[in-house]
């Protein structure tokens, strides 16, 4: 069982920020890592098993930068992006951490024989640097994976365009999946104060990069009656997806690969749901994408009389090629990752002819992440949180994700002991309805490794 040193117990327990201030950092605390001299552990095998390569290890305190803040993490999630690390798939992350460090300067801290993983996060401010004036030790925070450097032109005009903008906890080090991470102020989001900290930490990068990719002007600009195909609609990034398109007066299409995912999509109150299997799509890796997509397309049309306006898709390749097929003459095919695979072939000739256009979206700005955290505020949109696991079971969270064996959101337990914890705004929670809040965690996995649902907070 892992134990807490005084400051995170302090920062738990809620602490004043004088008493925080006070009380010295750790030297080291526990955080998942992965090993630079494990980098080919799999070279050769037919399978790669992120149980393997991810475990939990007591790491040395890094040095805060000027810019940055230390928080002590109460709860993070696991994203795709920590499973293709722990797979050194694509290519290993120790590569972008060398090419990071070669700036010298303070992102040379980052090249180091191991990697802490992880993408997202919420918990207390514990330290600020010198250059940092928003915010303050005691502050609750969620924190948007968009590691970006604010003295870049480019990314004045959106911080996503920054060349060197990075994904944080994926091509930085000291992420989210620990006892403490390391951030730059301009990734800071006010924690909503109406979310447990595994809810919290289960939204700021799916929800933010379901919002750029769909309501944005950087991304479709859905509208009142657009019709959204949303591959992977159970998935984290699906799921918020749904919502969204929902929100703003959209009609969403779900495509999902079981009847299990098709009912409980039904029960979130998603438009059209498509089962693949059902209508014969299979798992769509040795399927002609044309023929894929009239069969498709005729479903859709027979559930809502027209094609669809956008296709939101980060499945890939198994899934791109139809997505260009199906979208309407002058559509939007909007993209963000390939879970199935980088290699995308599609009929260039029914884009170019029928006017069609691909948008690449990436993660979300610092706008877009204050912008969807205040739809949660509202309660437009609600945490897809189902499976929850501690940190020292970090290997059974990412390896759920990696075979695809979950359903929205998987939480892991960092400092919190317990789920439940971390709500300082009841009378929202109680507005918004404790039971619509946690509807998600009935789909979520029970005994082994996962922590028990609790319906307190």
């Amino acid at each position: 069982m892992i134990t807490l040193d005084a400051l995170a117990e302090a920062a738990l327990g809620g602490a004043d920020p004088q008493t925080l201030a006070r009380l010295p950092l750790p030297e080291a605390f526990d955080a998942a890592c992965i090993r630079a001299q494990d980098a080919t552990m799999f070279d050769g095998a037919s399978h790669r098993d992120v149980r393997k390569s991810l475990s939990v290890n007591a790491v040395p305190m890094p040095e805060l930068a000027p810019d940055e803040v230390l928080v002590a993490v109460m709860a993070s999630s696991i994203n795709y992006n920590t499973v293709w690390s722990a797979m050194f798939e694509p290519v290993s992350t120790f590569g972008s951490l060398r090419a990071f460090a070669r700036q010298g300067g303070y992102p040379a801290r980052h090249d180091l024989p191991y990697q802490v993983v992880g993408s997202d996060a919420a918990g207390v401010i514990v330290r600020v640097g010198a250059g940092v004036r928003r915010w303050q030790v005691g502050d609750h925070v969620v924190v948007s994976p968009a590691y970006v450097d604010d003295q870049e032109a480019s990314a004045h005009a959106d911080a996503m365009m920054g060349v060197h903008g990075r994904a944080w906890g994926y091509e930085t080090n000291f992420g989210g999946l620990a006892h403490y991470t390391v951030v730059r102020a301009t990734q800071l989001v006010p924690k909503p104060a109406h979310l447990t900290w595994e809810e919290a930490a289960s939204v700021t990068l799916c929800a933010g990069t379901a919002y750029r990719m769909l309501v944005s002007d950087r991304g479709a600009r859905i509208k009142q009656g657009d019709v959204v195909l949303i591959w992977g609609a159970t998935g984290g990034l699906g799921a918020f997806a749904v919502q969204l398109v929902k929100n703003g007066g959209g009609i969403p299409i779900g495509v999902v690969s079981s009847a299990r995912k098709a009912e409980i999509l039904r029960e979130q109150g998603c438009d059209v749901v498509i089962d693949r299997n059902e209508v014969g799509l299979g798992d769509g890796a040795d399927l002609d994408p044309i023929e894929t997509g009239k069969r498709l397309g005729r479903v859709i049309r027979r559930e809502v009389g027209e094609d669809p306006h956008v296709v939101f898709d980060y499945v890939g390749q198994a899934t791109f090629g139809t997505s260009v097929f199906v979208v309407r003459r002058g559509g939007v095919v909007v993209t963000c990752g390939s879970s199935t695979g980088y290699q995308h072939q599609y009929d260039n000739r029914y884009l170019w002819m029928n006017l069609k256009r691909i948008i690449g979206s990436h993660i979300a700005n610092l706008q877009e992440a204050h912008e969807t955290n205040r739809l949660l505020g509202l309660g437009q949109v609600i945490p897809v949180l189902t499976s929850l696991y501690r940190l020292d079971d970090v290997g059974e969270a990412a390896r759920l994700v990696q075979t695809n064996g979950h359903i929205g959101k998987v939480g892991v337990l960092c400092a919190a002991p317990r789920p439940g914890l971390g709500v300082t705004d009841p009378q929202t929670r109680a507005r918004i309805g404790q039971d619509r809040l946690t509807s998600w965690r009935r789909y979520g996995v029970t005994g082994g490794a996962a922590v028990p649902d609790s319906r307190e907070g």
